[in-house]
């Protein structure tokens, strides 16, 4: 006897708590890197520089402006990483916002900034276990 595995209806994964979670996820932690990333490029929201510990600064070659730079091409690939691959993506966020904890925590400062890391690390690791469980394309035939 063989057993046929369906795949929900398109209406019921939209409707499922899991995929709505996912989806929010997947949105959240594409657009922000994305939008941070380039803000480091153009300087809009802060003065990115203020924000990496002078030990980390130490240890990059160039200055901290050419540092905040790379930081953006990495974030924005980050992000895009996410779009398209969220069950790897996830992870890759989760250990970049690792990163930017300890630098925090390097600068004896900015401890709310880094709390909320905390929560953002979270669910990073969220969306990648979520991806895990999600169909890759709600109401296709498995």
């Amino acid at each position: 006897m063989s057993t046929t595995v369906r795949s929900p209806a398109p209406s019921a994964v939209r409707t499922d708590p899991a995929y709505q979670a996912f989806l929010l996820l997947r949105t959240a932690f594409t657009v922000a890197p994305v939008v941070f990333g380039l803000d480091k490029f153009v300087g809009a929201l802060t003065d990115w520089e203020q924000y990496l510990a002078p030990q980390v600064n130490d240890l990059v070659p160039g200055t901290a402006h050419q540092a905040m730079l790379a930081v953006g091409v990495v974030e924005v690939v980050a992000g895009v990483l996410v779009a398209v691959r969220p069950r790897w993506g996830g992870y890759v966020v989760a250990a970049w916002l690792a990163g930017i904890i300890g630098n925090l925590l390097l600068l004896q400062d900015y401890y709310d900034i880094a709390l909320r890391d905390v929560g953002l690390l979270l669910g990073a690791l969220a969306l990648a276990r979520l991806a895990t469980v999600v169909p890759r394309h709600p109401g296709r035939a498995a």
